[in-house]
């Protein structure tokens, strides 16, 4: 029997660049670069964020524009003054990191097909969202592109930098772009490169760890380190007492950096996805399951939900700026489990794994 899931995952790569407030606002901004989460499987490349070039956005009355559907993809979903920076460089890696996913599960899926849709917004920006659904190999799979210009009230900003409730800045107009949330029935990296293992399994966790771990060095060696605890402190489930996944990176609002470099480092990090992620796709995905198995996956995936939905900054920040609804819980699966206090056998596969998500573990 095909196994319907034997990991799961997420991802998404998105990035900010705040606008400071006016002058004459209470609150004094510091710049923040692009978050990047790389989840291949909360969506996020983290963000990156970028320091803007020219703070010249106008304000508007409401936090994000409704979207139009489109028939066509444009060229480009950014303004025309920005067409020659960084952005515009930005734009175009995770547009080609979304083509090279979705080719690549449409190919080992060898049946089922992403369905598009493409929207913009009257003052700028637009997004292409893709999302494969029952497929042979993927329950659910979803890749997400998106470029966002908006005014940020100031409990979206709180989400999106996870600043204190008691912090008061005024309204932020921001520019955001990424490629987000796509999650994938089998393996959950949310580079995050997030871990969401129905088992514990040393040879694909370490493959795409290491992948990671090869993508940070190339960059910085403290990258790996640093950015694998921010993952573990990141997607904590608070009123668990436990962390989401098994592991991964997850990094954001890193200011002191170049911006060329933040987008090699992202570029390394999306190129790595495909490589690293479907080899063991193709190894796993004709591993027979139990209706054992499956309950157990249900369950961790009721823990997905209860992360994204009550913890993650990504979706508060989504749904807090008026964004498209359906983009923002793409990475939702179809179905989940939520059994009274169940308690996995001590010593199991399934308990193991529970283990390993409340005490992170040093993987590689």
């Amino acid at each position: 029997m095909p196994p319907t899931a034997t990991l799961s995952a997420s991802s998404s790569l998105n990035y900010l660049f705040p606008i400071p407030p006016s002058p004459s606002s209470s609150f004094t901004s510091t710049p923040s670069p692009t978050s990047c989460y790389f989840h291949p499987c909360t969506k996020k490349f983290s963000s990156l964020r970028f320091k803007p070039n020219k703070p010249n956005m106008t304000r508007s009355a409401v936090s994000i524009e409704k979207e139009t559907p489109e028939t066509e993809r444009p060229i480009t979903f950014l303004r025309e003054s920005e067409g020659a920076d960084v952005r515009a460089r930005f734009e175009k890696m995770i547009r080609e990191a979304q083509d090279s996913v979705c080719a690549a599960i449409e190919a080992v899926d060898k049946g089922g097909k992403f369905k598009e849709d493409v929207w913009s917004r009257p003052g700028g920006g637009g997004g292409i969202s893709r999302v494969l659904q029952d497929g042979a190999v993927w329950e659910k799979a979803g890749v997400n592109v998106s470029v966002v210009y908006g005014v940020m009230p100031p409990e979206a900003y709180r989400a999106a930098k996870a600043a204190p409730a008691d912090q008061k800045p005024g309204p932020v107009p921001f520019f955001a772009a990424g490629i987000s949330s796509f999650f994938l029935r089998f393996c959950t990296p949310r580079t995050h490169l997030r871990l969401l293992c129905i088992s514990i399994i040393d040879t694909s966790r370490r493959m795409l760890l290491k992948a990671q771990k090869k993508a940070c060095d190339k960059f910085d060696p403290t990258f790996y380190p640093r950015f694998k605890k921010w993952c573990d402190d990141y997607f904590y489930i608070k009123h668990r007492g436990e962390r989401r996944g098994l592991g991964g990176i997850f990094f954001d609002d890193l200011n002191d950096y170049d911006q060329e470099m933040l987008l090699s480092f992202a570029t390394e990090c999306a190129n790595s996805v495909v490589p690293a992620y479907i080899p063991i796709i193709e190894k796993r995905k004709d591993t027979p399951f139990t209706d054992h198995h499956k309950a157990w996956q249900q369950l961790r995936r009721g823990r997905y939900v209860e992360f994204n939905l009550v913890y993650d900054r990504g979706t508060t920040f989504g749904l807090k700026t008026g964004g498209r609804i359906e983009s923002i819980l793409v990475s939702l699966p179809l179905s989940a489990r939520w059994e009274y206090d169940h308690k996995p056998e001590e010593g199991s596969e399934e308990w193991k794994l529970l283990d390993a998500c409340i005490n992170p573990k040093e993987w590689i």
